[in-house]
């Protein structure tokens, strides 16, 4: 039974915040979505959906995607969740070129940061290729099997790394789960400039990861192109690479790196 409060003069507003909410979250498990899908998960009617997603909208909670009245979390959300300028300011300067390369590869193209062992990804643009790709925004994943873990770790010290890696869990049988060879590959990684991981998270998926830098040119966060491994041969992946690499060059040449 619903208490006074509720049920009285501020019950309107107490059950559109909870509508709101309710956006937020229906956005964070689909990834994206449509006015009619909303207002079906909602059980309200498409003009009572719509009038929540504009005034989230206009607060950058959630925003359109490329296909016009579809929407997806904004960058607000990273805001409140307690993000940091610099990370916001790294997700705006990054999202033109995300997309970009995106419409270029077709592929899903991922940005990452180091937080708390793991890998944060912060922004996602899916390509024309990828089909209803899972969102990864907001979702912390391993270090030592992705692509864009071996990129951000290619940037620690000795110290750092010890702090940042825990178990070297096994996911599949291509992940690397020895310390030695992991080191071996983040030599390799910091060598060539961008690292590669096949098979390693999940059989069938292939990302390619390269290091986004700032002013002082400390590696501040990986951008990746990821998609099904049957897609991303090793022939594909040399272009992917350039254009990854080139991309990446870019949000950090508007970061400051390279700046004289």
């Amino acid at each position: 039974m619903r208490n006074s409060e509720e049920t009285g003069a501020g019950g309107g507003g107490v059950q559109s915040v909870d509508r709101a909410l309710s956006i937020l979250e229906v956005l964070a498990r689909t990834g994206e979505a449509g006015v009619t899908e909303i207002a079906g998960e909602l059980g309200v009617h498409k003009s009572t959906a719509f009038r929540l997603v504009a005034t989230l909208e206009s607060h950058r909670l959630v925003e359109q995607t490329g296909d016009r009245g579809r929407y997806r979390l904004g960058v607000g959300v990273l805001r409140l969740a307690g993000a940091t300028t610099a990370r916001l300011d790294l997700v705006q300067e990054a999202r033109p070129i995300c997309r970009q390369l995106a419409a270029d590869t077709g592929e899903t193209v991922n940005v990452a940061v180091l937080a708390d062992g793991s890998a944060l990804y912060l922004d996602q643009v899916a390509g024309s290729s990828a089909l209803q790709p899972h969102n990864w925004v907001g979702q912390h994943i391993p270090l030592h099997a992705t692509s864009n873990g071996k990129v951000l770790l290619s940037g620690l010290d000795e110290a750092e790394l010890e702090q940042a890696l825990g178990a070297l869990t096994t996911y599949t049988a291509q992940t690397i789960t020895r310390l030695p060879e992991l080191r071996d590959e983040l030599a390799r990684v910091r060598e060539q400039g961008y690292a590669v991981a096949i098979d390693e998270l999940e059989v069938g998926l292939t990302a390619v990861a390269a290091p986004v830098r700032n002013a002082h040119g400390d590696v501040v966060a990986s951008m990746s192109v990821s998609g099904p491994s049957f897609r991303l041969d090793a022939e594909r992946l040399d272009d992917v690479i350039a254009l990854l690499a080139e991309a990446a060059g870019e949000v950090s040449h508007r970061l400051g790196w390279g700046h004289r």
